[in-house]
């Protein structure tokens, strides 16, 4: 069964009272002209923003616990070189929470123009007070952009036209968006910069890397996990991740508990590939997702499959099966389905798009920033002020228009006790 592509649900996340007054200084600086040096803007995003010394190294805290099947933290999480300590934190007991949503009518048509006040915004059905509102376009709002790009073997008949279709998003960012590359070896390849000349350099790099057959391991999944986990601070008033991948990486993830859509309940025991197993299963990287509170975007390179093997591929093809230690033969297209399958229920915030010729991939990529231009982003304070770790339902509505739907996220967690 093939995945089915359909608009996804934008970012619901808890966000400190220091995020409201960034967004209040950045907007009284509105007069004020950004730097028009690429080379400088990404010189003054080094100095500002910490560094991440250590990418994947969340991951090395992530152990798979076999009777609760889920993957449980060790540890305490790391942080960015140069970031506050605890005795520098002030701690505010009010959080804002952020929304990006997208508006269509019942034709399914974007609705621009909106304003604050054609909004209803309810958590657990008690309604809230909108605290800010602006629109996806605001250049203002600088977004926080992680490509995540698979350039392992067999993704090498795209990547020379994902790489240039990925140059033309790094020409389209604004002055205040940010960007960071990292790939399916687990590595971060750039960190957030504003540097263009930088960015395009990166991607450069990695068509020569598969031009020599130097391919990414596929880790796909692995190095989302650890994007949404350490990537991004409580200053990235808009995080996003654009997730370029195949997802054959799905089978060396536990099983996830109770199975995800289709997608059967497997696991490939250690020495079986040349992939290393994980630490936790697709279920945990989704809920993972959800906590990081990024819009992702997922592009699947290749024919989106819908159907029998072409006369062109072989028929079968070796997969695992649920019995620890066998393989089975399976057909190839019903493989290929659950690999998509999982990279495409990574969507949660975007969409999914199909990479099926090379000459889509700049059209994908426009559409990609044409959608984050065309929300409105909103934020209010939650009345339940509780820091329960709990999970909560939101509701956004448009005034007088039942016909309307509102895309974004559902649900977001609230903080635990502890942050």
């Amino acid at each position: 069964m093939a995945p089915r592509v359909e608009p996804g649900w934008g970012s619901f996340v808890m966000r400190s009272a220091f995020v409201l007054l960034l967004i209040i200084g950045l907007l009284a600086m509105a007069g004020t002209p950004g730097p028009q040096d690429s080379s400088a803007q990404g010189q003054s995003e080094t100095q500002e923003r910490p560094r991440l010394d250590d990418f994947g190294s969340s991951l090395k805290r992530l152990k798979w616990d076999p009777e609760k099947r889920t993957a449980v933290e060790t540890g305490k999480p790391g942080r960015r070189s140069g970031s506050a300590t605890d005795g520098d934190v002030v701690r505010i007991e009010t959080n804002l929470v952020v929304s990006d949503v997208q508006v269509r009518d019942k034709s399914g048509r974007i609705v621009d123009g909106l304003t604050e006040n054609d909004f209803l915004v309810s958590e657990d059905g008690l309604a809230q007070h909108i605290e800010h509102f602006s629109l996806g376009s605001d250049q203002r709002l600088g977004r926080s952009i992680v490509l995540l790009i698979d350039y392992s073997g067999s993704q090498s008949p795209y990547i020379k036209s994902s790489v240039a279709a990925a140059k033309i998003l790094v020409d389209q960012l604004s002055p205040q968006d940010i960007m960071a590359i990292v790939t399916d070896d687990v590595a971060l390849l750039v960190d957030f910069t504003r540097d263009k000349t930088k960015l395009k350099q990166a991607l450069d790099s990695l068509v020569k890397k598969s031009a020599a057959r130097d391919y990414g391991r596929s880790q796909q999944f692995s190095a989302l996990m650890a994007t949404v986990r350490e990537m991004f601070t409580e200053a990235d008033l808009r995080p996003v991740v654009i997730f370029q991948t195949d997802g054959d990486e799905l089978f060396c993830l536990q099983p996830s508990n109770p199975p995800i859509m289709s997608i059967p309940e497997v696991y490939l025991p250690p020495g079986s590939t040349t992939i290393p197993p994980a630490s936790f299963s697709l279920r945990d990287v989704y809920q993972a997702i959800e906590k990081s509170r990024a819009l992702v975007y997922t592009v699947i390179p290749g024919i989106r499959v819908t159907g029998p093997a072409t006369e062109n591929e072989p028929e079968w093809s070796i997969s695992p099966a649920s019995a620890p230690a066998t393989r089975v033969r399976t057909p190839l297209t019903e493989t290929r389905s659950w690999f998509q399958l999982a990279a495409a229920g990574a969507a949660i915030g975007g969409w999914t798009s199909y990479l099926e010729t090379p000459k889509q991939a700049p059209e994908i990529y426009r559409s990609i920033l044409a959608d984050l231009n065309r929300r409105y982003v909103i934020g209010y304070y939650p009345t339940n002020k509780a820091h329960d770790g709990s999970q909560r339902k939101v509701s956004v509505e448009v005034r007088g228009h039942p016909e309307y739907s509102v895309t974004g996220r559902r649900s977001y967690v609230a903080p635990a006790l502890n942050q």
